[in-house]
């Protein structure tokens, strides 16, 4: 026996209608992707309005688009094939880019390598455009970042912009730089450890100088694994802070103090004399 009571299909609900835009930010057109705009939500709400953008196309596959829409914007050649090489640089210099589109592409890689907040004002004069168009492209990207549930945030702070980590990724992430600690430390991370150890207290741009490369990175590596640490600030322009060694950094080594360093002048390259690197800035 059938039910007389008819049925009706489920309709999918209607999307939410868009919230009146401000004055002073244009409505999404060619020069302004759709969903890059808007404001982050706040704590605990809903996130304003559909998700902006959607996952990577698959190596070789389509990108995917909204159910029925036959615009979908085809792959770029050049990133299909060969996962393990994907995407190749060639793929990635051939996308087309509006000026809007760079700007956004340069102010997402430099603040992906800036380990402090960064004005708005320093952006602008680095990517070559107004305070104005930067302020609000960080603005979009802020909010983007929360709408698509990023595992990273951007965030106004200290007078200026940086990426943080998700908190609800927390604790991943504190358990994946616990794993971190029981590895061995690279070749670069012990190099600057050896000149931490030797020429203490130092500053980043001193240990840099006498490596020759971005060590940003690394001291953030020694000082998680407690080897290094924050001894005071230089007297000279900036107040650059100076680091040295810790006692952790002693009882890896099984030295009662750092007179039980062996000799530099053992471990140089042949021709390279110790009072030239003291003599560095």
């Amino acid at each position: 026996m059938t039910d007389p009571t008819p049925t009706t299909p489920d309709r999918p609900s209607p999307p939410p209608s868009p919230g009146p835009e401000r004055a002073d930010q244009p409505s999404a057109g060619p020069d302004r992707p759709p969903g890059s705009g808007g404001q982050v939500p706040e704590p605990g709400g809903q996130p304003p309005g559909p998700v902006a953008g959607g996952p990577l196309a698959e190596p070789g596959g389509q990108a995917p688009g909204p159910a029925g829409d036959d615009a979908a914007g085809p792959v770029v050649e050049g990133l299909e094939g060969d996962p393990t090489a994907w995407p190749p640089d060639e793929a990635l210099d051939a996308v087309d880019l509006d000026d809007r589109g760079w700007t956004r592409r340069n102010l997402e890689a430099i603040l992906l390598v800036a380990d402090e907040p960064v004005a708005a004002a320093v952006l602008a004069e680095i990517v070559g455009s107004r305070l104005s168009e930067v302020e609000e492209l960080l603005v979009d990207l802020a909010g983007e970042y929360a709408r698509d549930g990023r595992g990273f945030v951007l965030r106004a702070i200290a007078g200026g912009w940086r990426l943080y980590t998700h908190p609800g990724a927390r604790s991943v992430v504190e358990a994946f730089l616990r794993a971190g600690q029981q590895s061995r430390l690279t070749r670069a991370a012990l190099e600057t450890l050896a000149v931490i150890a030797y020429r203490q207290p130092v500053t980043r741009f001193q240990v840099a100088a006498v490596r020759g490369v971005s060590v940003d990175g690394v001291f953030r590596t020694l000082a998680s694994r407690g080897l290094i640490h924050e001894v005071g600030t230089d007297p000279g322009p900036g107040q650059a802070i100076l680091y040295g060694t810790t006692p952790a950094f002693l009882e890896q080594l099984g030295l009662n103090d750092l007179d039980q360093l062996p000799p530099i002048k053992d471990y140089l390259p042949e021709g390279v004399d110790l009072l030239d690197l003291q003599d560095q800035p």
